[in-house]
């Protein structure tokens, strides 16, 4: 065959992609690969949504847990940790499932993106992220449109951590970043799954995920998170939910507004998810998700029969 298997596995937050990758791999002798930035942390299990001890043992996790809250994972070094993975994998005669919800983890895997490799330059950062607060976002992404307007097209203007080093990457370097994100696909054969549910009925069920995580402990994870010293500024604890609970533990917010405002912000996060996916879709098959586990069933067969095919 012309590469060896990568089965693909995304779709937006609470969407069931855990249980249904759990499945997969147990019907394919595969494991999985985990695609989710916030995952990545040490520390923080319940507001990442992040796979249960029991279901690590069901099926065996790479990504997970990797560096600690004040730690920086970036995206050049996910991709070389997530390829090493799928080589040692491959390695043992097992199949690999990419598996998450942050889709530029997944694309510059499966596109094969050439990642500029331009140290962080903390004080440019800095001086930017304080032009944006002081100009406004609009004004930050209007600097990297003057710059690299290939990169700004692609950009959302809202997230200013990709403006910021988008901008860092130009001015560092001397280049678009546009131009130096070269992509070499990998020479895997690739299948590629989404799971997707009806706008209304999934943002209900990411509401009641929001209430099972404060049940489950959530605020008290955020208050150890706060007392070891990990600051409200760190990229990690920008996660939702850790936000907005930290502002109820450090500010005094009521904690009903907080919950509300997580919620808020996970529905427009969903949104964010959809538009990428919709932007680097490589021929994903969607199917609908529901409570019931029916939709498992006909991707597990599909899944199995796509591997006879590339054997």
């Amino acid at each position: 065959m012309a590469g060896k298997p990568l089965i693909v596995l995304v779709g937006p937050t609470a969407s069931g992609k855990t249980r249904l990758a759990i499945l997969l791999a147990n019907a394919l002798n595969g494991e999985i690969i985990g695609a989710d930035s916030r995952q990545i942390y040490r520390h923080m299990d319940i507001g990442t949504a992040k796979p249960t001890a029991e279901e690590q043992q069901q099926a065996r996790h790479h990504l997970i847990d990797v560096v600690d809250p004040d730690e920086n994972l970036g995206l050049a070094e996910y991709q070389a940790l997530a390829l090493t993975a799928i080589h040692d994998i491959h390695a043992r005669d097992r199949v690999p499932l990419l598996v998450g919800g942050t889709g530029q983890y997944i694309t510059a895997l499966v596109e094969g993106w050439s990642i500029p490799q331009v140290a962080p330059n903390l004080a440019l950062r800095a001086e930017l992220e304080a032009f944006a607060a002081q100009q406004g976002t609009p004004a930050l992404h209007a600097r990297l449109s003057a710059l690299d307007p290939t990169a700004a097209a692609t950009i959302d203007g809202r997230n200013i951590r990709r403006v910021v080093r988008a901008l860092e990457v130009c001015l560092e370097s001397g280049q678009p970043i546009s131009e130096l994100q070269r992509k070499r696909p990998p020479p895997f054969e690739m299948r590629h799954y989404g799971l997707t549910l009806e706008r209304e009925a999934l943002y209900a069920r990411a509401d009641q995920r929001v209430d099972a995580m404060l049940e489950a402990g959530f605020l008290d994870e955020v208050r150890s998170l706060l007392e070891q010293g990990y600051d409200r500024r760190l990229p990690s604890m920008s996660g939702l939910g850790y936000a907005q609970l930290a502002a109820h533990l450090l500010d005094g917010i009521p904690l009903a507004e907080a919950v509300l405002k997580t919620k808020h912000d996970t529905h427009d996060f969903i949104r964010r998810q959809y538009t990428w996916f919709r932007g680097h879709d490589p021929g994903i098959l969607w199917h609908n998700s529901t409570d019931t586990g029916e939709e498992s069933q006909p991707i597990v067969m599909d899944a199995l029969r796509w591997m006879r095919e590339i054997s």
